[in-house]
């Protein structure tokens, strides 16, 4: 069975499993690639992954931004 591609979209927020340092566990996406840049929301610091880490970190997408043009 293949894994499928987690599909990720600037503004979209995720949960983690593990929380940040800081303790917060929410995430917002900055960019999109096969780096991810994605900012805490508990500290404000910004971090950049590499995509299949951050995929495997990902506990739920919390929200998806309003525009669709995303699609």
């Amino acid at each position: 069975m293949a894994n499928e591609i987690l599909r990720l979209f600037t503004g979209e927020r995720l949960e983690l499993k593990k929380p940040h340092p800081c303790g917060s566990r929410i995430f917002t996406v900055l960019r999109v690639g096969s780096d991810v840049r994605i900012l805490c929301e508990g500290c404000g610091r910004d971090m950049v992954l590499d995509r299949v880490k951050l995929e495997k970190a990902v506990r739920q997408k919390l929200s998806v931004p309003k525009n669709d043009e995303n699609k």
